[in-house]
């Protein structure tokens, strides 16, 4: 293992809040040559509106423009994100569709950067953004940069999913048993209490007992909302 490798290891496990991770990542993204850095976490749930946590050291004005803009919604980058764990060098052709965007983010100094997203069991996902005001990346830099990037991604969503978990998406770290599991299975195949006790030979209220043990770890305030959850958690 490089020793850089080793050095951010030790920072990451030792970082005590979510802002001092991320300066550990920060400085790792300047060792590497960018001046920017950014993290953004979407968590699953809850599924009208999932949780999004994000952190970057961009400027304040841009930071300000990017919300006011919306430009949340149109960033090919976190698009890309969304359906690919591929890294994503930016581009032209990358920012083809939204020159308003691109051109504003030129502007603000986001000229070179590399996106590259991270998903786990649980369905949460983080997005890792690397950038610099100058030198475009050649093709011996992205190739050097892939292993490096890819660790770093990955480093990230654990070591962010680790602090932000407990408290935005508690339920996260529920445990269920087998008996609650297959439930829940059959329950999101639209059995009823009756029909789940007949399929697995047991009483309804036995049925009902594990549906409403499954409610309190999950957090959830009926079998429907809890079997959403559980099957979001990949718990199902």
């Amino acid at each position: 293992m490089e020793s850089w490798q080793e050095t951010d290891i030790q920072s990451l496990l030792a970082a005590e809040s979510e802002a001092a991770l991320f300066e550990s990542l920060s400085g790792t993204a300047k060792d590497l040559g960018f001046e920017y850095c950014a993290y953004g976490m979407r968590m699953p749930l809850p599924v009208s509106h999932p949780k999004v946590f994000m952190l970057n050291n961009y400027s304040a004005q841009w930071q300000q423009r990017y919300r006011e803009e919306g430009y949340l919604e149109m960033d090919p980058t976190v698009a890309h994100g969304t359906c690919s764990v591929m890294p994503l060098v930016w581009s032209e052709g990358v920012f083809a569709k939204c020159r308003r965007f691109w051109e504003d983010a030129w502007a603000h100094g986001l000229r070179f950067g590399w996106s590259q997203s991270c998903y786990d069991a649980r369905g949460v996902g983080g997005l890792l953004t690397l950038a610099r005001s100058a030198e475009s990346m050649s093709a011996a830099e992205v190739r050097s940069l892939l292993p490096k990037v890819s660790w770093m991604t990955q480093a990230a969503h654990e070591g962010m999913s680790r602090l932000l978990l407990p408290r935005y998406m508690p339920e996260a770290s529920a445990t269920l048993s087998a008996r609650e599991i297959e439930v829940l299975r059959w329950t999101a195949d639209g059995k009823t209490s009756c029909e789940v006790g007949m399929i697995m030979n047991i009483a309804e209220r036995t049925v009902n007992f594990h549906v409403n043990s499954a409610l309190e770890k999950l957090g959830a305030v009926n079998k429907t909302s809890a079997t959403i959850k559980a099957a979001m958690l990949g718990l199902l």
